[in-house]
């Protein structure tokens, strides 16, 4: 994997709160923060499919077909038995 770098100015508060952590967890303060990166995106995501969710939950859907006329309409549409 190719890294690259980034520059992030903190004040020694927040700098204190990051190795506090670190130490803790027996790692890097640069781990810490790219693992706290991959939480916060993950966490995003998910609110934004929850939303998404939501919106269509609360969408008023008229005629929606029954299992087996959706099942062949989706397998008409692509490869049956493809998931």
């Amino acid at each position: 994997m190719t890294t690259k770098r980034l520059e992030v100015r903190i004040d020694s508060e927040l700098r204190r709160k990051l190795d506090e952590l670190a130490k803790a967890e027996g790692s890097p303060v640069s781990v810490l923060v790219r693992e706290m990166i991959e939480t916060a995106y993950e966490e995003a995501l998910l609110t934004r499919r929850l939303e998404a969710v939501r919106r269509i939950a609360e969408s008023e859907l008229e005629d929606v077909p029954d299992m087996e006329t959706l099942r062949r309409q989706l397998d008409e549409a692509h490869d049956p038995g493809v998931p």
